[in-house]
């Protein structure tokens, strides 16, 4: 049965700045019919500055999917999610980590906050977390460096946001540039036609997600 095709496959589902695991809640239902154990939970993304939700949140992840019986943990993760990912395995390795796919990155930072963490506004709205994904060597996106772990990263080239495209440079999703979604050491990557806010939600892009889990690479063919 599909059903247990994947059951000793944990995947966990990270929201990204100012969402909940209800953005992820058709990712979740795809991922369910495909056989795997899915973990898919609020986290307080605009509560702590990046290293404290890193440690709170994969710690309870890693937690739950021992419970379930998990023998490996995959990763799909919008937005900051992905660095949470990057920063946590940085400092504490996850030896049982399987594949990572990654849906609007930051993996270079974004121009967004290098141009609006100074507005009050922009901190009250989105937190100490928002503030740090910048593209300075300080930030934690460009301080992190290149990743050891089968990662797949899917970039947006479409904006709802034009305001913020303004602040982009190159293609983008409203929010994060194409190019600043790339991190050394990844395996795979492409764009689709999604943006930023709803592309966890894209059935091309769940599509994408699935066909990396389980080969390890995107399917190019169907792009």
């Amino acid at each position: 049965m599909v059903a247990s095709k994947h059951k000793q496959d944990c995947v966990v589902l990270l929201h990204g700045l100012a969402r909940t695991r209800r953005s992820m809640l058709v990712m979740e239902k795809k991922l369910h019919a495909q056989g795997y154990q899915v973990i898919n939970i609020n986290y307080p993304s605009r509560h702590m500055p990046v290293d404290e939700l890193a440690e709170v949140v994969i710690d309870q992840c890693r937690s739950m999917a021992k419970t379930l019986g998990c023998k490996r943990i995959n990763f799909v993760t919008h937005s900051m999610g992905g660095i949470l990912v990057r920063q946590y395995h940085k400092h504490h390795p996850i030896d049982n980590i399987h594949r990572v796919v990654m849906l609007g990155p930051p993996n270079q930072g974004t121009e967004v906050v290098d141009r609006l963490r100074h507005i009050p506004m922009f901190n009250w709205l989105h937190g100490p977390a928002g503030s740090q994904l910048g593209t300075a060597q300080e930030d934690p996106p460009k301080k992190l460096g290149a990743v050891d772990f089968e990662l797949g990263v899917i970039a947006g080239i479409r904006s709802i946001n034009p305001l913020l495209s303004t602040l982009l440079t190159g293609q983008n999703d409203g929010k994060v540039s194409v190019e600043n979604t790339k991190i050394e050491g990844m395996n795979d990557f492409i764009t689709l036609p999604s943006t930023h806010t709803f592309m966890m939600r894209n059935s091309k892009v769940i599509y994408q997600v699935i066909h990396f889990l389980r080969f390890g690479q995107f399917d190019h063919v169907h792009v």
